[in-house]
């Protein structure tokens, strides 16, 4: 559903997925007016959208796609293409409830373990002062389908739902249809750092795009799941490069 949005979507094509160049201020604006699917796209995702054909179609039917990893826009760069521009997906989430939030628009929260959505939800409410949170479930259910039924009952505006991806975009996708007023995204591990249970990166880190790295030297499992994604990432976007000159 479209809310009177006159903003057209502005798009580059990276292995074969559509990815908005829209900068934060216009990218946040367009979900707001627009609503449905946000994807924060990363190489990893990229590379699992290869053999995953169910969450490349996902993809290619958001509503927005953000270049949440650094290695998107160096995958631009190296394709020629020096106008998309990285929105870390935790600013980008973040900003969103702040927009909610103003316009006094209830907000729902899913995933994580339940200290960890509790203590993300109460920041968020003493960072937004009178922040209508609706609903909040942790990321372990048995049924899904009840959930939906409890978000549909909300009436939530905003959906923010972190249970790591491909299963966050499965989600929504699922439930998009069935909540056209709202705008949802998949935010990852946001609510462990909403919930101080987790540091954010340091501010050079943030700048750099390299919290990705400095969260896999803090939680050395994260290393299997990062590589051999990235470097093959940058592969591909070289030989599809290649391929076209």
């Amino acid at each position: 559903m479209l809310y009177n949005n006159n903003m057209e979507r502005r798009t580059e094509r990276l292995q074969d997925l559509e990815v908005d160049t829209f900068a934060i201020d216009e990218a946040i604006e367009y979900g707001f007016k627009t609503r449905g699917q946000v994807v924060t796209l990363n190489p990893e995702m990229v590379m699992n959208s290869r053999e995953n054909q169910s969450l490349k179609s996902i993809i290619q039917n958001a509503q927005l796609v953000i270049p949440d990893g650094v290695g998107i826009e160096i995958g631009f760069k190296i394709l020629g293409k020096n106008n998309v521009h990285r929105i870390a997906g935790i600013e980008y989430a973040k900003s969103m409830v702040k927009k909610f939030y103003e316009e006094k628009l209830p907000v729902a929260l899913v995933g994580a373990k339940q200290e960890v959505i509790e203590l993300a939800a109460e920041n968020l409410k003493k960072e937004f002062n009178g922040l209508n949170i609706v609903y909040l479930h942790n990321g372990f259910y048995d049924d899904e389908t009840v959930m939906f039924e409890e978000l549909k009952k909300s009436g939530a505006q905003l959906v923010l739902v972190a249970l790591g991806s491909p299963k966050q975009e499965e989600f929504i996708y699922r439930l998009k249809s069935d909540m056209p007023q709202a705008l949802f995204i998949g935010v990852g591990g946001s609510f462990d750092v909403w919930s101080n249970k987790v540091e954010r990166a340091p501010e050079f880190y943030q700048k750099a795009g390299l919290e990705w790295l400095y969260r896999t030297v803090k939680e050395p499992s994260r290393f299997k799941r990062i590589f051999p994604a990235l470097p093959l990432f940058v592969l591909r976007v070289v030989k599809e490069r290649v391929s076209k000159c």
